[in-house]
């Protein structure tokens, strides 16, 4: 008789995702366009969606469906597992904002959030997502927020010198250098 031994090897920990990065405006009288914003660490939807329904379940209930415009996803899943459900994803061009995602719960209602891009910086960020959160902010839609942001940095980063119209305008109409009186030797007499 032989017997045979299977070494055991050591289970895998279970890879836990990393806490879903998201700023919801609290309870108010008015909802606006966007009722928060998340900001998620890649563009992929199977990898990203069970984070974000574990930390909107417990604020806003079951999250069964969510709905997204394909144009900033590469790949949309029909069905997401997430903790001890599946989540349904839909697509929709015209009718979704591409910078937005639109989450549903049965019985608790619907919610917009701003996507924040992955790939912004930690300041842009910040400020989008104070945006979106902001009750006493202009309404704007979750791409004008983003082209804001961006119209922001693309002013704050243009170093370049004034053309002379500019320069112009910003002295108050008077140049450096009169081009109309010309420059004159000053000498001195000894």
């Amino acid at each position: 008789m032989t017997a045979t031994f299977e070494a055991t090897l050591p289970r895998p920990a279970p890879v836990v995702a990393p806490p879903a990065r998201l700023v919801l405006k609290t309870d108010g009288t008015s909802r606006g366009l966007l009722d928060g914003a998340w900001w998620p660490r890649s563009r992929d939807l199977l990898r990203e969606l069970p984070a974000l329904t574990d930390a909107l379940g417990p604020v806003w209930g079951r999250i069964t469906r969510i709905a997204v415009n394909p144009e900033h996803w590469p790949v949309i899943p029909r069905k997401v597992p997430v903790s001890g459900h599946v989540v349904k994803v839909g697509w929709f061009t015209p009718e979704i904002d591409p910078h937005k995602l639109l989450l549903l719960s049965y019985g608790t209602g619907r919610w917009d959030l701003l996507v924040i891009p992955p790939e912004t910086g930690s300041e842009s960020a910040g400020r989008l997502m104070a945006a979106a959160s902001d009750y006493d902010a202009p309404p704007l839609t979750a791409s004008a927020l983003i082209a804001a942001d961006r119209a922001r940095r693309a002013v704050s980063t243009a170093v370049r010198p004034l053309d002379p119209d500019e320069a112009w305008e910003y002295e108050g109409g008077a140049c450096t250098t009169s081009a109309a009186v010309p420059a004159t030797e000053v000498t001195s007499a000894a």
